[in-house]
């Protein structure tokens, strides 16, 4: 449940700011723009803007976002009303309430007491879709009171280091020595750095060196997972812009080889430019153009990593607006593009080799049924050898992973 008031610093507000936020929310919802894009692009047409003002931008687009049907059943206000919504979140952080005409109306006393209401219903107090919650709740039954109110966490930022460059040792004296910034190294994730304070750490040099990449501690279990050895061949058949493909060559040492696919070109793109940034030299970009594509690639790696298009339901701390744009259509669709990835490319791994299914659902419809169900059609010719379930509730993002054996 959330804290209503939220108990942060006293938050004193900025029209210029605020007019900004009220755009941003403006994008996201009546023109459906994604939350991380809107708020890059805000931050980067106004370069003057201090650290303060950004992590302002930032923080209330989100904070707005993530619990906007709370707001809205509080505010009262209509759909495209998003300063009715800014000021329930100046309530929420018991900031003072400006004398602006777009603020007419807001009531302290009476947004708490429609919280005390409010918070009665699930999924007004979670801030949540009824069909997200019935879907959730029928899969993952009891657990999902505790995932949920994770999920409305704020996720932490955490960095990989990239040890084709650096030890984790290094770069956290680095980064608290040249930086002053305070980082945490679970014992648990080998190659994390956890941030003590959110902040911009894309500006920094060791970024621009290439000594590290920001990437969740739970989506860093899974090319470790892989088991992959300096000197194989592995395939990252749906690579995107790469966080993981980066993750395997730097645990190949950049011997062997990866060749990282995709169907998205620009994805590829990026990959090639954080690939020199990282200097993971064994890797090779190939699109997908057709099933001619993997047919060429039967029967050649030793592993192959299927990190599959997924629901996300298990990153909606880190993108919160995908409970506003998801819809039950659109996971029947990915369920059955899902099947069709494991179906189609496990043909590339050799026998006696591997591959590793993946998600960032929570959702057992995608992961061990799906799993399942491939297992049953392939007559056994394919092997389960273990499978991990990260939850939002361990304090990262939620991942699913499966370790699977091809046998002949």
């Amino acid at each position: 449940m959330p804290k209503f008031p939220q108990k942060k610093a006293k938050v004193k507000l900025y029209r210029n700011l605020c007019v900004a936020a009220v755009e941003g929310l403006t994008q996201i919802f009546s023109e459906n723009k994604y939350a991380d894009k809107v708020i890059e692009k805000i931050l980067k047409s106004n370069p003057k803007w201090g650290a303060r003002d950004r992590r302002f931008i930032a923080e209330t687009i989100y904070d707005i976002v993530r619990w906007y049907r709370l707001f809205k059943e509080l505010s009262g206000a209509a759909d495209d009303d998003y300063w009715k919504l800014l000021g329930v979140w100046c309530v929420w952080n018991e900031a003072e309430l400006p004398d602006w005409e777009e603020l007419d109306g807001i009531n302290r006393k009476k947004i708490l007491a429609a919280y005390e209401t409010a918070k009665k219903h699930r999924t007004l107090r979670e801030s949540i879709p009824d069909w997200m919650d019935e879907l959730c709740e029928r899969e993952l039954k009891g657990r999902w009171e505790k995932e949920l109110t994770a999920l409305n966490e704020e996720a932490p930022v955490v960095l990989r280091v990239n040890t084709l460059k650096i030890s984790r040792r290094e770069l956290q004296q680095q980064l608290g020595d040249e930086e002053g910034i305070e980082t945490e190294a679970p014992s648990e994730f080998p190659d994390a750095l956890l941030l003590a304070q959110r902040q911009n750490i894309f500006t920094r040099q060791q970024f621009k060196d290439g000594l590290f990449e920001v990437q969740d501690a739970g989506s860093q279990l899974i090319a470790p997972f892989l088991q992959v050895a300096p000197g194989m061949r592995v395939i990252d058949a749906c690579a995107g812009a790469g966080g993981k493909t980066l993750h395997l060559a730097s645990l190949m040492q950049s011997k062997g080889r990866i060749i990282a696919l995709d169907t998205e070109a620009w994805k590829l793109e990026e990959l090639k430019k954080r690939s020199r940034r990282a200097g993971a030299s064994n890797v090779e970009t190939r699109l997908i153009e057709s099933s001619k594509t993997i047919k060429r690639l039967e029967n050649s790696c030793d592993r192959l990593l299927l990190d599959v298009p997924c629901s996300g339901l298990g990153v909606l701390k880190r993108n919160p607006d995908a409970k506003w744009k998801l819809n039950l259509d659109f996971i029947e669709r990915v369920k059955e593009l899902q099947q069709h990835i494991l179906a189609d490319y496990c043909s590339m791994v050799k026998p006696g080799g591997m591959l590793v299914y993946s998600t960032c659902s929570i959702l057992p419809s995608e992961n061990e049924e799906q799993v399942n169900k491939f297992l049953q059609s392939q007559l056994g010719k394919f092997e389960l050898q273990e499978q991990k379930t990260v939850l939002p509730s361990q304090g990262y993002d939620g991942f699913y992973m499966a370790r699977i054996v091809r046998k002949q």
